[in-house]
Protein backbone atom coordinates (compact mmCIF):
# COMPACT_ATOMS: atom_id res chain seq x y z
CA UNK A 1 0.00 0.00 0.00
CA UNK A 2 1.39 3.38 -1.03
CA UNK A 3 1.77 5.67 1.95
CA UNK A 4 -0.44 8.74 1.91
CA UNK A 5 -0.74 11.93 3.91
CA UNK A 6 -3.51 11.37 6.41
CA UNK A 7 -6.12 14.00 7.26
CA UNK A 8 -5.71 15.58 10.67
CA UNK A 9 -7.42 13.72 13.50
CA UNK A 10 -10.05 15.72 15.36
CA UNK A 11 -11.86 14.57 18.51
CA UNK A 12 -15.63 14.33 18.46
CA UNK A 13 -17.29 17.36 20.01
CA UNK A 14 -19.51 16.48 22.97
CA UNK A 15 -22.31 18.73 21.72
CA UNK A 16 -22.33 16.84 18.42
CA UNK A 17 -22.69 13.57 20.31
CA UNK A 18 -25.53 14.99 22.39
CA UNK A 19 -27.40 16.12 19.29
CA UNK A 20 -27.00 12.74 17.59
CA UNK A 21 -28.02 10.93 20.76
CA UNK A 22 -31.20 12.99 20.96
CA UNK A 23 -31.93 12.35 17.27
CA UNK A 24 -31.74 8.57 17.74
CA UNK A 25 -34.05 8.72 20.76
CA UNK A 26 -36.56 10.84 18.86
CA UNK A 27 -36.41 8.83 15.63
CA UNK A 28 -36.41 5.35 17.22
CA UNK A 29 -34.98 3.85 14.03
CA UNK A 30 -36.01 0.40 12.87
CA UNK A 31 -32.73 -1.50 12.47
CA UNK A 32 -32.76 -4.66 10.38
CA UNK A 33 -30.05 -6.85 11.92
CA UNK A 34 -28.59 -9.72 9.93
CA UNK A 35 -25.94 -10.70 12.42
CA UNK A 36 -24.15 -13.77 13.70
CA UNK A 37 -25.69 -16.52 15.77
CA UNK A 38 -23.64 -15.72 18.89
CA UNK A 39 -24.75 -12.11 19.43
CA UNK A 40 -28.44 -11.96 18.54
CA UNK A 41 -29.66 -11.24 22.07
CA UNK A 42 -27.12 -8.62 23.12
CA UNK A 43 -27.53 -6.85 19.78
CA UNK A 44 -31.29 -6.59 20.22
CA UNK A 45 -30.96 -5.47 23.84
CA UNK A 46 -28.34 -2.85 23.00
CA UNK A 47 -30.57 -1.37 20.30
CA UNK A 48 -33.58 -1.33 22.59
CA UNK A 49 -31.53 0.33 25.33
CA UNK A 50 -30.59 3.27 23.08
CA UNK A 51 -34.15 3.76 21.89
CA UNK A 52 -33.93 1.96 18.55
CA UNK A 53 -36.17 -0.87 17.35
CA UNK A 54 -34.36 -4.12 16.41
CA UNK A 55 -35.61 -6.76 13.99
CA UNK A 56 -33.82 -10.01 13.15
CA UNK A 57 -35.27 -10.92 9.76
CA UNK A 58 -33.10 -13.51 8.03
CA UNK A 59 -35.19 -15.49 5.51
CA UNK A 60 -34.32 -14.70 1.90
CA UNK A 61 -38.03 -14.68 1.07
CA UNK A 62 -38.53 -11.53 3.16
CA UNK A 63 -35.11 -10.00 3.83
CA UNK A 64 -35.22 -7.69 0.84
CA UNK A 65 -38.77 -6.54 1.52
CA UNK A 66 -37.96 -5.82 5.15
CA UNK A 67 -34.69 -4.01 4.39
CA UNK A 68 -36.60 -1.68 2.09
CA UNK A 69 -38.87 -0.50 4.91
CA UNK A 70 -36.18 -0.30 7.58
CA UNK A 71 -34.34 2.78 8.80
CA UNK A 72 -30.97 1.02 8.58
CA UNK A 73 -29.48 -2.42 7.93
CA UNK A 74 -26.65 -4.33 9.61
CA UNK A 75 -24.70 -7.06 7.79
CA UNK A 76 -22.43 -9.00 10.15
CA UNK A 77 -20.26 -11.75 8.64
CA UNK A 78 -19.73 -13.64 11.88
CA UNK A 79 -21.29 -17.03 11.14
CA UNK A 80 -21.78 -17.11 7.35
CA UNK A 81 -23.75 -19.86 5.62
CA UNK A 82 -24.89 -20.06 2.01
CA UNK A 83 -28.56 -19.48 2.88
CA UNK A 84 -27.95 -16.47 5.13
CA UNK A 85 -25.49 -14.96 2.65
CA UNK A 86 -28.08 -15.15 -0.11
CA UNK A 87 -30.58 -13.45 2.17
CA UNK A 88 -28.01 -10.80 3.10
CA UNK A 89 -27.36 -9.94 -0.54
CA UNK A 90 -31.12 -9.61 -1.12
CA UNK A 91 -31.30 -7.21 1.82
CA UNK A 92 -28.31 -5.16 0.67
CA UNK A 93 -29.65 -4.84 -2.86
CA UNK A 94 -32.99 -3.63 -1.52
CA UNK A 95 -31.30 -1.23 0.88
CA UNK A 96 -29.26 0.29 -1.93
CA UNK A 97 -32.35 0.63 -4.12
CA UNK A 98 -34.33 2.36 -1.38
CA UNK A 99 -31.48 4.50 0.02
CA UNK A 100 -31.40 2.68 3.34
CA UNK A 101 -27.94 3.04 4.98
CA UNK A 102 -26.27 -0.26 5.77
CA UNK A 103 -23.27 -1.23 7.85
CA UNK A 104 -20.83 -4.04 7.09
CA UNK A 105 -19.11 -5.76 10.01
CA UNK A 106 -16.28 -7.81 8.43
CA UNK A 107 -15.82 -10.28 11.29
CA UNK A 108 -12.46 -12.13 11.16
CA UNK A 109 -11.37 -10.56 7.87
CA UNK A 110 -7.94 -11.81 6.85
CA UNK A 111 -8.21 -15.17 8.60
CA UNK A 112 -9.80 -17.42 5.95
CA UNK A 113 -9.63 -16.87 2.18
CA UNK A 114 -13.23 -17.97 1.56
CA UNK A 115 -14.52 -15.55 4.20
CA UNK A 116 -12.48 -12.73 2.68
CA UNK A 117 -14.15 -13.39 -0.66
CA UNK A 118 -17.54 -13.17 1.01
CA UNK A 119 -16.65 -9.90 2.70
CA UNK A 120 -15.35 -8.36 -0.52
CA UNK A 121 -18.57 -9.31 -2.33
CA UNK A 122 -20.37 -7.02 0.11
CA UNK A 123 -17.71 -4.30 0.03
CA UNK A 124 -18.25 -4.02 -3.72
CA UNK A 125 -21.86 -3.03 -3.01
CA UNK A 126 -20.66 0.10 -1.17
CA UNK A 127 -21.92 -0.01 2.42
CA UNK A 128 -22.59 3.28 4.14
CA UNK A 129 -20.01 2.24 6.76
CA UNK A 130 -17.54 -0.56 7.45
CA UNK A 131 -17.04 -1.08 11.20
CA UNK A 132 -14.24 -3.39 12.27
CA UNK A 133 -11.30 -3.82 14.58
CA UNK A 134 -7.80 -2.82 13.51
CA UNK A 135 -6.71 -6.24 12.26
CA UNK A 136 -9.87 -6.61 10.17
CA UNK A 137 -9.50 -3.17 8.59
CA UNK A 138 -5.82 -3.68 7.87
CA UNK A 139 -6.53 -7.07 6.27
CA UNK A 140 -9.23 -5.61 4.03
CA UNK A 141 -6.78 -2.94 2.87
CA UNK A 142 -4.17 -5.58 2.08
CA UNK A 143 -1.63 -4.59 4.74
CA UNK A 144 -2.31 -7.23 7.39
CA UNK A 145 -3.06 -10.90 7.77
CA UNK A 146 -5.98 -10.64 10.18
CA UNK A 147 -6.19 -11.13 13.90
CA UNK A 148 -6.50 -14.02 16.33
CA UNK A 149 -9.82 -15.34 15.12
CA UNK A 150 -12.23 -12.49 15.77
CA UNK A 151 -9.82 -10.62 18.07
CA UNK A 152 -7.53 -7.83 16.94
CA UNK A 153 -3.76 -8.07 17.22
CA UNK A 154 -3.21 -4.46 16.11
CA UNK A 155 -3.86 -1.04 17.60
CA UNK A 156 -6.54 1.13 16.05
CA UNK A 157 -3.93 3.84 15.39
CA UNK A 158 -1.98 1.40 13.21
CA UNK A 159 -5.03 0.95 10.98
CA UNK A 160 -5.65 4.62 10.21
CA UNK A 161 -3.95 4.60 6.83
CA UNK A 162 -5.75 1.39 5.90
CA UNK A 163 -9.06 2.89 7.00
CA UNK A 164 -8.54 5.98 4.83
CA UNK A 165 -7.61 3.77 1.86
CA UNK A 166 -10.74 1.63 2.26
CA UNK A 167 -12.93 4.69 2.61
CA UNK A 168 -11.49 6.14 -0.59
CA UNK A 169 -11.49 2.90 -2.61
CA UNK A 170 -15.07 1.92 -1.74
CA UNK A 171 -16.58 5.39 -1.29
CA UNK A 172 -17.72 4.54 2.22
CA UNK A 173 -17.18 5.48 5.82
CA UNK A 174 -14.77 3.32 7.80
CA UNK A 175 -14.87 2.99 11.57
CA UNK A 176 -11.94 1.25 13.22
CA UNK A 177 -12.44 0.49 16.89
CA UNK A 178 -10.11 -0.39 19.74
CA UNK A 179 -8.62 1.41 22.70
CA UNK A 180 -9.39 4.55 20.70
CA UNK A 181 -12.01 4.61 17.94
CA UNK A 182 -11.62 6.41 14.63
CA UNK A 183 -14.13 7.17 11.89
CA UNK A 184 -13.11 8.46 8.46
CA UNK A 185 -14.59 9.38 5.10
CA UNK A 186 -11.07 9.62 3.57
CA UNK A 187 -11.14 13.42 3.93
CA UNK A 188 -11.75 13.68 7.68
CA UNK A 189 -10.81 11.55 10.67
CA UNK A 190 -12.77 11.83 13.91
CA UNK A 191 -11.48 10.20 17.10
CA UNK A 192 -13.26 8.94 20.20
CA UNK A 193 -11.29 8.03 23.31
CA UNK A 194 -12.35 6.33 26.51
CA UNK A 195 -14.06 3.05 27.21
CA UNK A 196 -12.61 0.13 29.12
CA UNK A 197 -10.86 -3.16 28.37
CA UNK A 198 -13.53 -5.00 30.37
CA UNK A 199 -15.84 -4.65 27.37
CA UNK A 200 -13.67 -7.15 25.49
CA UNK A 201 -14.60 -9.83 28.05
CA UNK A 202 -18.27 -9.74 27.03
CA UNK A 203 -19.28 -11.45 23.78
CA UNK A 204 -21.02 -9.13 21.37
CA UNK A 205 -19.96 -5.67 22.49
CA UNK A 206 -18.20 -5.06 19.17
CA UNK A 207 -20.90 -6.65 17.02
CA UNK A 208 -23.63 -4.72 18.84
CA UNK A 209 -21.65 -1.52 18.32
CA UNK A 210 -22.01 -2.09 14.58
CA UNK A 211 -25.78 -2.21 15.13
CA UNK A 212 -25.55 1.06 17.07
CA UNK A 213 -23.63 2.58 14.15
CA UNK A 214 -26.49 1.54 11.86
CA UNK A 215 -29.03 3.14 14.19
CA UNK A 216 -27.04 6.37 14.37
CA UNK A 217 -26.73 6.50 10.56
CA UNK A 218 -30.48 6.57 10.06
CA UNK A 219 -31.44 10.00 8.71
CA UNK A 220 -28.10 11.47 9.80
CA UNK A 221 -27.21 14.97 8.61
CA UNK A 222 -23.49 14.21 8.82
CA UNK A 223 -22.99 10.43 8.62
CA UNK A 224 -19.34 10.58 9.70
CA UNK A 225 -20.17 12.40 12.92
CA UNK A 226 -23.11 10.05 13.47
CA UNK A 227 -20.79 7.04 13.30
CA UNK A 228 -18.37 8.65 15.75
CA UNK A 229 -21.30 9.47 18.04
CA UNK A 230 -22.29 5.80 18.20
CA UNK A 231 -18.74 5.02 19.33
CA UNK A 232 -18.87 7.80 21.92
CA UNK A 233 -22.13 6.43 23.29
CA UNK A 234 -20.65 2.94 23.67
CA UNK A 235 -17.43 4.15 25.30
CA UNK A 236 -19.27 6.37 27.77
CA UNK A 237 -21.54 3.46 28.71
CA UNK A 238 -18.53 1.17 29.20
CA UNK A 239 -17.00 3.62 31.65
CA UNK A 240 -20.26 3.99 33.53
CA UNK A 241 -20.73 0.20 33.67
CA UNK A 242 -17.28 -0.29 35.12
CA UNK A 243 -18.21 1.81 38.15
CA UNK A 244 -20.73 -0.76 39.41
CA UNK A 245 -19.81 -4.10 37.84
CA UNK A 246 -17.84 -6.84 39.60
CA UNK A 247 -16.91 -8.96 36.60
CA UNK A 248 -17.87 -9.75 32.98
CA UNK A 249 -21.38 -10.97 33.84
CA UNK A 250 -22.43 -7.93 35.82
CA UNK A 251 -20.59 -5.69 33.36
CA UNK A 252 -22.87 -6.87 30.54
CA UNK A 253 -25.99 -5.94 32.51
CA UNK A 254 -24.50 -2.64 33.70
CA UNK A 255 -23.44 -1.79 30.14
CA UNK A 256 -26.96 -2.18 28.76
CA UNK A 257 -28.32 -0.12 31.66
CA UNK A 258 -25.71 2.57 31.04
CA UNK A 259 -26.49 2.75 27.32
CA UNK A 260 -30.09 3.49 28.27
CA UNK A 261 -29.20 6.02 30.97
CA UNK A 262 -26.88 8.16 28.83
Amino acid sequence: MTHCILPSVKPLDSTVFAANRQRVQTLSPLVHCMTNDVVQEITANVLLSIGASPAMVVAKEESGTFAAISSALLINIGTPRSDILEAMHCAVDAANTHNVPWVLDPVAAGVIAWRDGVIHSFLEKHPACVRGNASEIRALAGVGSGGKGVDSLDSSESALEAAVKLAKDYQTLVCVTGESDFATDAERIVSVKGGTAEATLVVGTGCSLSAMVAAYLAKADDPLLAVASACAHAKAAQEKALETSKGPGSFKVAYIDALHAI
